[in-house]
């Protein structure tokens, strides 16, 4: 890397460390249908195993939310992104999944602050009420 570049990168780290104290912790959905649940079940039995500090939830087997299909969470602390984001990459196997920081605003957390996994689903934003 260049000294030009990483004058860039070093200059640009204090901005998104600053936005991110705004960042309480995150939460990844995981999408899954009658076909995919095995999957998603056996991506769910790995994340707890490997990830004690994240909370995994429920299983929706319906549309609940904004979320337009059958869907799990599992919310996770900050701290964990760096180490949780690329096993998740690695080992969604196929699944489509929405990751999005949780900072107080709910529509912007699942729009503009979101990141998508695989396939990008259409949300039911409505739910918002905006």
């Amino acid at each position: 890397m260049s000294g030009s570049a990483r004058k860039t990168v070093a200059a640009a780290a204090p901005a998104a460390t600053e936005d991110g104290g705004r960042v309480t912790h995150y939460h990844a959905h995981i999408y899954y249908d009658a076909a995919t649940r095995e999957r998603a079940a056996r991506l769910r039995e790995q994340a707890a195993a490997l990830f004690p500090d994240a909370l995994v939830g429920r299983w929706h087997d319906a549309p609940v939310g904004p979320h337009p299909q059958s869907m799990y969470q599992i919310a996770f602390p900050r701290e964990l992104l760096t180490e949780f984001l690329p096993w998740l990459m690695l080992n969604r196997d196929g699944l489509a999944v929405l990751l999005h920081p949780e900072t107080g605003d709910d529509l912007a957390d699942h729009t503009a602050h979101a990141a998508w996994l695989g396939a990008m689903l259409p949300l039911r934003l409505e739910v918002f009420g905006r």
